[in-house]
């Protein structure tokens, strides 16, 4: 049996030492447990192909199912997706860190190897104090729901250890998740954007802020006066592991309840 380590971060006597023994784990290819603001995720390296692995065999997950990648800053997106519609950035700038993850064009350069990802990837910045600082000291983490495949979401650091034991070398005790549900998922790199998966950020807030932005613009054929083509709504994709509907062109795939 492994040795774990549990590490209380809401005291502050401890906090230290809880950062530094999770962002050595981190270095050293371990994986860890850490708080955010929607569920309890289980991380890895992300640029560090075996401790990836390690993630999707700890949760008992194919590779078709890649893990998002949180950031610590918001400026750290340019870096690590590109092409990003107008859109996206003001969805970025308004709502992180957040319960928002958007999924890009993954930057052609990077050396990293997070599953099958179709040249994209799922990025997103939370709103929770451990889960920036300790992102502050590691760079980029591949980050999914701190739970077996297709299991309930971890609200709190024991949900996770009763289902990846010691698979995991440190958890991060940050009290409850705050928002307790998962993040709102959208795929940026169709027009318009999709949402893969409704999440604590609804739709409806979105939309009241920034319009109508996924549904497609009505179009007017001037040979055919009177049969204007439809608007279609697109439509919620199946709310299962690896979220996007099969298409020619999957993209990086989440968790029914990742974080």
């Amino acid at each position: 049996m492994r040795h774990v380590s549990v590490y209380d971060y809401t005291d502050e006597s401890t906090r230290e030492a809880a950062l530094e023994a999770a962002a050595t784990a981190v270095k050293d290819g371990k994986l860890l447990v850490l708080p955010t603001d929607t569920v309890y995720g289980i991380g890895a390296d992300a640029f560090n192909k075996d401790a990836v692995q390690a993630l999707l065999d700890a949760k008992g997950r194919g590779r078709q199912f890649p893990p998002p990648v949180l950031i610590g800053d918001p400026n750290v997106m340019h870096a690590l997706g590109f092409d990003i519609p107008p859109i996206i950035e003001d969805l970025v700038e308004e709502y992180w860190p957040g319960p928002l993850t958007v999924i890009v064009q993954a930057q052609p350069s990077l050396h990293w190897d997070l599953g099958e990802t179709k040249g994209t990837v799922a990025l997103r910045m939370p709103n929770h104090e451990a889960a920036i600082a300790l992102l502050k000291r590691t760079g980029p983490l591949a980050v999914s729901s701190a739970n077996k495949h297709g299991g309930e979401a971890a609200k709190s650091v024991m949900d996770a250890a009763v289902q990846l034991g010691d698979a995991v070398e440190v958890y991060l005790d940050g009290g409850k998740s705050r928002i307790g549900e998962s993040s709102t998922i959208i795929d940026a790199t169709v027009n318009p954007p999709k949402i893969l998966r409704r999440g604590a950020l609804s739709e409806e807030e979105i939309v009241e802020k920034f319009g109508e932005i996924f549904t497609p613009e009505k179009t007017h054929d001037p040979e055919e006066v009177d049969h204007a083509e439809e608007s279609v709504e697109p439509g919620e994709v199946q709310e299962a592991d690896g979220a996007k509907a099969p298409e020619e062109k999957s993209t990086a795939g989440e968790d029914k309840a990742d974080a």
